[in-house]
């Protein structure tokens, strides 16, 4: 008879870690609405979240963190949750930046910065120069961030610099448009090699379409907020159980 006592639960490789995470912060709404509370407490909590995530990430050695903090396409939402979602940073930066120096993360935020209010701005500058000198993780927050918008921004750069000469249009090829994308900065880590949703929705929202081309893509029914150490250590599981062929055949030993 199998004797579930003996069962080993499976720890995760160490060796295997991915170095590039990407989630898609989804359920904060739902989250809220379940315990019958305004939809910014659910914003609210997932901050807390974030902080969680962060030092947890770093701990196991994640190279990269990339949270899909607020697309292009968030600005339809009501007012008054805009409005809260766009002080957030402001709060979280104030009073997470300590313990962000302290684990040794630097902040990185991508996206057209330009566009939000002038207070958000000045917190992610502000955070971004405090962080700067700091050389572990790397918290890439996408804020005011969309896939399409990205690309389309990259194409246009290098249309411009075909038309001046700069370039010659057979030199394009797909490592140029990587780095004319958001994630330049991230050099040979702006590949995910793993995607996580929350809140039981599969779709990737329009998040890092060319850079998550051959990503490993993990869903998880847990809402944002209730998402933890634990269930990062899940889908990290996950991905390890996965196998990377990049479109190729695996190749036997």
């Amino acid at each position: 008879m199998f004797n579930k006592s003996n069962q080993t639960k499976p720890t995760l490789d160490t060796n295997r870690i991915p170095k590039h995470i990407a989630i898609i912060m989804d359920g904060n709404g739902r989250w809220a609405q379940k315990r019958h509370l305004p939809r910014i407490a659910g914003h609210r909590q997932g901050m807390e979240t974030v902080k969680t995530i962060t030092k947890a990430a770093s701990k196991l050695g994640v190279q990269v963190l990339t949270l899909y903090a607020f697309s292009t396409e968030n600005w339809k939402r009501p007012t008054d949750e805009v409005s809260f979602l766009m002080s957030l940073p402001v709060k979280f930066f104030d009073n997470f930046v300590p313990e962000l120096i302290e684990n040794n993360v630097q902040v990185k935020v991508m996206g057209v910065i330009d566009q939000l209010p002038t207070q958000t701005q000045r917190a992610v500058h502000r955070t971004i120069a405090d962080t700067s000198q700091c050389t572990g993780m790397i918290l890439n927050f996408a804020l005011n961030y969309g896939s399409r918008l990205d690309i389309r921004m990259a194409v246009q750069q290098i249309g411009s610099e075909v038309k001046s000469g700069q370039i010659e249009p057979d030199k394009i090829d797909d490592q140029m448009i990587t780095d004319h994308l958001m994630t330049n900065f991230l050099g040979k880590l702006s590949d995910p090699d793993l995607l996580i949703r929350t809140s039981g929705e599969e779709r990737v929202s329009n998040f890092l379409l060319w850079q998550i081309a051959y990503s490993e893509l993990v869903f998880t029914d847990v809402l944002w907020p209730d998402f933890n150490e634990q269930t990062l250590t899940d889908m990290i599981l996950t991905y390890q159980h996965r196998d990377r062929r990049y479109g190729g055949l695996k190749t036997s030993k």
